[in-house]
């Protein structure tokens, strides 16, 4: 297979153009013919432009590459090595949504062809591919899984924002449903992985492996946000104390924060509720993210306190809130913790300005029924500093006073202006 692509005998078709297809697609493209097929019709055009919709993408890296775009079905028959990179969402009760990787999977399914592959790259808990996922493509194309078409599994590493640790130089991890494919599905990739490939023993150790790394992060922000409640009463600043503990050698400097998107804040979620389907319900992870997913209404609860006890005129209080994104300077909105801060604070009754230079107002609306502010005002009581975009790390004392009334709040989540603030009331996580 891998041999019949670099020849150009056969081609590859990327399903799923978002922040982990498209740049996939494009590097495959340097080597390789590559069909680039997503659902979205609008987005399609985009990049037929040269645009990438999430603004990940430079225009340039789609120069002279062998990529054709589209939303037809029927040019996907003209692939013969697929590979999935759908979202893995929750539901809004915390369950798995695998609708998008169900939908992705049919749609191959109804092209799939003996000799062909599918390799999976949505996160999810393991055993979903084989269990989930191969049923469907082997329903649509009346064929049998590992016998008349190969699967794999290979976990995306992208990072949103990120220029340092790309695709090209981070470890990827790989794994087939037998020798054979494990073999071709690691030339695929090592073509464009330039760090190399991991070869898992098996897909459920792909899968579960993938699922850890965000686990493991999430649980060690929880710490970090739980310590910070602890703190706060205390009295002493979190950011203060991470500095003091970070000069011991094996000090894992984890700060705490809002956690949102679609990764750390989600993939947990996928582990607990395998957990649960075999008998055991998690103490640890499921704790974890209790903490996290807390910490917007923990915010807002504090922002009012302040507003209560020092606003001139508490019941037309105005708040400004700085980031809408669920991390710093991207244009990713999903599951972005900000906007569950901004309407516990709605919840009481306060006027809200919310702001971001990054993030697409429509988007905002469409997802949480918030609308974006055109620009920042004044007579804040109130300016919450939720996401660290570059824009928002160069503010003057000056500057804060003068969009804010007296004794105001600075609640600063990121910490960037630790020790710099000196007239107005500071406050961090």
């Amino acid at each position: 297979m891998y041999q019949s692509l670099i020849n150009k005998e056969k081609k590859l078709a990327v399903i799923g153009l978002g922040y982990v297809g498209l740049p996939l697609a494009l590097e495959l493209a340097s080597h390789m013919q590559v069909i680039g097929f997503d659902i979205n019709s609008r987005r399609i055009e985009m990049m037929k432009r040269n645009e990438d919709p999430s603004k990940e993408v430079e225009a340039a890296m789609f120069a002279g590459k062998n990529i054709l775009f589209t939303d037809d079905i029927n040019i996907l028959k003209e692939a013969s090595f697929f590979i999935i990179t759908v979202p893995t969402p929750v539901d809004d009760h915390k369950v798995p949504d695998l609708t998008p990787l169900i939908k992705a999977s049919e749609t191959v399914g109804k092209v799939l062809k003996k000799g062909d592959y599918v390799v999976y790259e949505s996160t999810t808990y393991p055993g979903c591919t084989e269990e989930d996922c191969m049923p469907v493509l082997e329903q649509f194309s009346g064929l049998k899984g590992k016998i008349d078409f190969k699967i794999g599994y290979s976990p995306e590493r992208i990072n949103p924002g990120d220029k340092q640790h790309t695709l090209s130089n981070t470890i990827k991890i790989v794994s087939g449903c037998d020798d054979e494919s494990l073999k071709e599905i690691a030339s695929v990739y090592e073509t464009v992985v330039k760090a190399g490939v991991h070869r898992a023993p098996n897909i459920k150790v792909a899968e579960a492996g993938k699922i850890i790394e965000n686990a493991q992060r999430d649980l060690n922000i929880s710490l970090m946000n739980e310590l910070s409640i602890i703190f706060d009463r205390i009295g002493i600043n979190t950011f203060d104390v991470v500095e003091a503990a970070g000069t011991k050698w094996n000090f894992h400097k984890y700060t705490p924060g809002l956690v949102g998107g679609h990764c750390i804040g989600v993939d947990p979620y996928y582990l607990t509720y395998k957990a649960q389907q075999l008998g055991y319900n998690s103490k640890v992870i499921a704790s974890g993210r209790f903490v996290n997913d807390e910490m917007p209404r923990y915010v807002a609860k504090k922002i009012i306190q302040h507003i209560i006890k020092h606003a001139p005129n508490p019941a037309s209080a105005k708040v400004l809130v700085l980031g809408a994104t669920f991390k710093e300077n991207v244009a990713d909105i999903r599951n972005s913790k900000v906007a569950d801060m901004v309407k516990e604070l709605l919840e009481y009754n306060v006027t809200v300005d919310f702001v971001d230079p990054y993030a697409d107002a429509g988007e905002v609306k469409h997802e949480y029924n918030l609308t974006l502010s055109d620009a920042i005002g004044t007579g804040y009581d109130a300016v919450v500093l939720a996401v660290a975009h570059q824009p928002y790390k160069n503010f003057t004392e000056e500057y804060l006073s003068s969009i804010t009334n007296e004794k105001a709040l600075f609640a600063d989540l990121k910490g960037i202006y630790r020790n710099k603030i000196t007239q107005l009331k500071y406050w961090s996580l």
